[in-house]
């Protein structure tokens, strides 16, 4: 099909990721609509209402996660890929292509995790710890009530690394490969994971297969996330920087979050990961990194920085890669 060409993918990536930096997901829509990702979460919810009963024996429930996720990818695909189809014979192709990215940048969220994580250090300088506490548990799932500053600072960093990966890096890799339906592909195995794919009692059998699947998807992504957050970082960082990555991320408990979080670490010059809660229990995480613990509010800003840096790299390459790929088309 037209739409799963590299000279039509590519571009509708690069699109996507212009458009969604400069406005985002428009709030209007948001309270009309609701977001895609809204949609896939309540497919998932009633897939797993119906179909993990804690009575199941376990092999069955693995099973049946298995059975969950085609469907949590195959009807939001094959409708995604339906659509498109009857639009191509419908309207020009440079329409289309338009429409493709438009819908592709909604899945995409370069300004809504800068507004998150830039109201962290917002809340810690107006408000305090608690100000921060509070901002920052919208956007980790560690217990947050205890952290000091240098602890709040670090989640949000952790967290600024890895949506980097996850968030932005790996949605426009599969739309740069498959367009809207890469885009929606990943989308939905992503959500799933965030949804099912917890290692508690509920959850462990029926969203092994999300768990596992998100896990292979993201690893090209988090490679990537790193590189780009090594580049935008000062020239004269990258062989430390480089060293970082290949000595820590593979401590990381995440195949694939440690990449982008020791690129971070080590561009900030900041220790990253460590110890810290989940639901009262403390985990002993190694740490990423060799610089210091006592993040403040300052390294907060120059992740920012470099993670907007790291996007415009990433938009940049993106659009001299359409643009080889149109002209060899």
């Amino acid at each position: 099909m037209l739409f799963f060409s590299l000279s039509t993918t590519l571009p509708v990536a690069a699109l996507a990721a212009g458009m969604e930096a400069l406005w985002g997901y428009p709030p209007p829509l948001l309270n009309l609509i609701g977001h895609p990702v809204m949609w896939i979460g309540a497919l998932i919810d009633r897939l797993e209402h119906a179909l993990n009963r804690m009575d199941t024996p376990e092999r069955t429930r693995r099973l049946l996660g298995f059975v969950a996720l085609a469907l949590i990818i195959g009807i939001p695909v094959t409708v995604t890929s339906g659509l498109l189809g009857v639009g191509y014979t419908l309207l020009p192709a440079p329409v289309m292509l338009l429409v493709q990215a438009a819908l592709a940048s909604t899945l995409v969220a370069q300004r809504s995790l800068w507004v998150h994580v830039r109201a962290v250090g917002t809340a810690l300088r107006h408000n305090g710890l608690p100000g921060g506490r509070k901002a920052v548990s919208m956007i980790v799932g560690r217990d947050t009530s205890a952290l000091d500053e240098a602890g709040i600072v670090r989640a949000a960093l952790e967290s600024l690394a890895e949506n980097f990966s996850d968030g932005i890096v790996a949605p426009l890799f599969w739309t740069a490969l498959f367009g809207l339906p890469g885009a929606v592909f990943y989308k939905c195995v992503n959500t799933a994971d965030s949804m099912i794919g917890h290692l508690n009692p509920r959850y462990k059998a029926f969203g092994m297969a999300s768990a596992r699947l998100d896990d292979l998807i993201n690893l090209p992504a988090s490679r990537l996330a790193a590189l780009c957050l090594m580049l935008a970082a000062p020239r004269q960082q990258w062989p430390h920087i480089w060293h970082t990555i290949k000595r820590d991320a593979p401590r990381h408990r995440s195949p694939n979050a440690g990449w982008p979080e020791a690129a971070m670490a080590a561009a900030l010059n900041t220790l990253l990961a460590g110890p810290r809660s989940y639901g009262g229990k403390l985990t002993k995480d190694p740490w990423i990194g060799s610089g210091t613990s006592g993040a403040t509010v300052a390294d907060l800003d120059r992740g920012l920085r470099l993670y907007r840096r790291a996007c415009g790299l990433l938009i940049a390459c993106l659009l001299c890669a359409a643009l080889g790929g149109m002209i060899g088309a």
